[in-house]
């Protein structure tokens, strides 16, 4: 994870220079010299997304970490963000309260695995009581139940190659995190919510939970998580379904 980001190196390259001079062609060649995801819309917005999340790894990659609550800070109501899926894999699943349901682990990998729920359950638990906030301007704040994504990554042993991690999700909302963010000790695997099980409208049964980003980037209805040295490939090439919807990838908070 070292070689992911040189810090220095993005300060002394003239990042503060992109917008007013270069432009997105500028900003194209500095995401991909030094690993960042390329800027996912045009103008000045794309060079100003780029440059947030350049900013986002110099200020805060030694895991900043986002602010707690205690319970009695806990919102009464969650609001819904997107239906269950209709579609048949899914729906046996839920008809069958997820005894069939599996994650699946695997690209850059040394010990590609699959999970049932039970399992995921047995890993070692992280709790946290976090505000989650939504691009629509809704918020709240939630206590969840799960086990660190860094555990899991670490349990399947994690190549050299790898940069980022993919979530593949039930309902196509597919997203990626980098690195620094999939090891964030408050990045999450949850099933659990406010000392419940996920309910289907809240992503049963596991789904992502970002603290350090907007909600959209915390992926719900998980299937499978992959590990990739490279997002150009997949879908539009932009990191996340996000982007073809309007949303940035880089969600940071």
């Amino acid at each position: 994870m070292s070689e992911f980001l040189n810090r220095r190196k993005l300060i002394t390259g003239g990042l503060a220079s992109v917008a007013g001079i270069a432009g997105l062609a500028a900003a194209e060649r500095i995401a991909d010299r030094y690993g960042l995801i390329p800027p996912d819309s045009g103008g000045v917005w794309g060079v100003g997304e780029t440059l947030t999340y350049a900013a986002q790894r110099v200020l805060m990659s030694h895991h900043s970490m986002a602010r707690e609550f205690s319970r009695s800070e806990v919102s009464k109501g969650i609001p819904v963000s997107g239906l269950p899926p209709k579609t048949d894999p899914y729906q046996r699943l839920l008809a069958n309260n997820f005894k069939d349901w599996r994650l699946t682990v695997d690209g850059l990998v040394a010990r590609p695995a699959t999970f049932s729920l039970d399992q995921i359950k047995r890993m070692p638990t992280s709790t946290q009581i976090t505000h989650q906030a939504c691009e629509e301007g809704w918020s709240f704040i939630a206590e969840w139940h799960g086990v660190a994504l860094s555990y899991v990554l670490n349990f399947v042993g994690v190549s050299e190659r790898a940069k980022y991690v993919v979530f593949a999700p039930y309902d196509g909302m597919w997203d990626s995190l980098d690195l620094l963010d999939a090891y964030h000790p408050q990045t999450l695997l949850a099933y659990n919510l406010n000392g419940k099980g996920l309910s289907a409208d809240h992503g049963a049964p596991l789904r992502a939970r970002v603290a350090r980003q907007l909600g959209y980037k915390s992926v719900k209805f998980l299937s499978r998580v992959t590990l990739v040295d490279s997002l150009k490939n997949i879908g539009t090439g932009r990191g996340s379904i996000n982007p073809d919807l309007g949303y940035s990838w880089y969600a940071g908070i």
